[in-house]
């Protein structure tokens, strides 16, 4: 069936909104329902018309930006997809894919309520942000049967099939990241000291992890400071002002809490301390982070990505990134149009590997659904970086494992072949 239009309309969920990407007036597709030729009975959330996703990530508060990206390109992806007439399945049927997305203000037990609330409603839960969130319903997920797939955190556990079998993580773990940067220094050959500020929990230890794998037995690294803070802080001013006491060649900065970025490069240009800084790449934005803060690339600014990024020059009159801003304009109004945040190409890259798994899923089970997915390999998504590809077939690894380091130059980021 052609869809004649998309349209975005609000939902009341308990405490939480929900936003449907819809089409054509058909009937609500939660629940079961399929299989109606008498095949495999199908799973809740999937007809032979349509397809329902679930994303619990913070639609408000402190995250809300990247949180609502988390969104926004799958409501891009799949608008554009259900306006060209919908998504082929691997078992002959064409279906809508619609996307419920539920706020969890960056709240565990909000994100395990968004859970027990509609598992029963949606096919999957996907492309939601935040470990701690993550993790929060990943054990009723696994009691459940219930996929959470291509999500947005780098905690490794999620692409461990034993540990999580009816989970798989998207970005690159915080190992791969905090790794990627070590390596960059410790090849450097230059003697640099390090010092570190991390979120006390799996996040920033798992940056910190990777970063120290990468620069154990480099004589040419010292780490002379380690701090932590906590998520729910509202000031690093303290540990900050402890750390520029050393006057460290280096920042690695292990933070996901946009605000207290912004705060820190502040904080630094007051303490008079200029190094050269590390931020994760979920909390690099040139726009969101670097700009507000009056950031100054002659510090160096280093960061990791998969993605293109819209707002380098280099990318410009790139098709991908053409295609992506406009169908972010035409299907995504109600969370941005705007790309201020990475996760916002991230979701988008989301959509299409999800497309790829639909193609290979022959029946409307999610045990099926979990098959197909995990046997995507060497997938050139939509907004893929050269050298950078979707693989799901690694055991341990998230879909995506490689990333390149890059430096700010002002406008964006490009490509750092060394450390400058």
């Amino acid at each position: 069936m052609t869809i004649q239009s998309t349209v975005l309309r609000v939902a009341a969920v308990g405490a939480a909104a929900a936003l449907v990407l819809s089409g054509c007036g058909r009937s609500d597709g939660g629940g079961g329902g399929g299989g109606e030729d008498g095949g495999t009975a199908a799973s809740p959330g999937i007809t032979d018309e349509a397809v329902t996703l679930g994303v619990t990530t913070p639609l408000s508060g402190a995250t809300a930006g990247p949180g609502t990206c988390t969104v926004a390109g799958l409501a891009a992806y799949f608008g554009a997809a259900n306006a060209d007439g919908g998504v082929e399945f691997g078992d002959g049927k064409t279906r809508e894919v619609r996307i419920q997305a539920f706020d969890d203000t960056y709240d565990p037990q909000k994100a395990l309520s968004n859970f027990q609330q509609n598992q029963g409603k949606v096919f999957a839960f996907t492309s939601g942000l935040g470990t701690p969130t993550n993790r929060a319903y990943r054990e009723a997920a696994i009691d459940n049967e219930v996929p959470q797939v291509l999500i947005q955190t780098g905690d490794p556990i999620f692409s461990d099939q034993q540990e999580s079998p009816w989970q798989l993580g998207f970005v690159p773990t915080y190992l791969n990241e905090g790794e990627a940067f070590g390596k960059l220094l410790a090849e450097s050959g230059e003697d640099l000291t390090v010092a570190i500020l991390s979120q006390n929990d799996d996040y920033g230890e798992g940056y910190v992890d990777g970063f120290k794998q990468a620069v154990e037995g480099a004589g040419n690294i010292e780490i002379v400071k380690e701090l932590t803070y906590e998520a729910t802080d509202t000031s690093v001013d303290a540990q900050l002002t402890e750390l520029a006491g050393t006057d460290a060649d280096v920042f690695f900065n292990a933070m996901s809490i946009t605000p207290l970025v912004i705060s820190a490069i502040e904080k630094t240009r007051e303490l008079d301390w200029h190094p050269s800084w590390f931020l994760p790449s979920n909390t690099s934005s040139p726009v969101a982070i670097l700009d507000p803060a009056g950031a100054d690339e002659e510090d160096g600014f280093y960061s990791v990505s998969f993605a293109k990024a819209p707002q380098s020059p280099a990318f410009a009159e790139d098709e991908d990134v053409t295609t992506f801003l406009s169908d972010l304009e035409q299907y995504a109004t109600d969370y941005t149009t705007t790309p201020d945040f990475p996760h916002c190409m991230w979701s988008y890259m989301i959509g299409a590997t999800l497309e790829e798994a639909f193609k290979e899923t022959t029946e409307p089970t999610r045990e099926n659904f979990m098959q197909a997915l995990r046997g995507i390999q060497d997938f050139q998504a939509p907004l893929m970086l050269e050298g950078t590809a979707v693989d799901t077939t690694t055991d341990g690894q998230p879909a995506v494992s490689t990333v390149v380091v890059q430096r700010y130059n002002g406008k964006g980021y490009a490509n750092a072949e060394s450390f400058e």
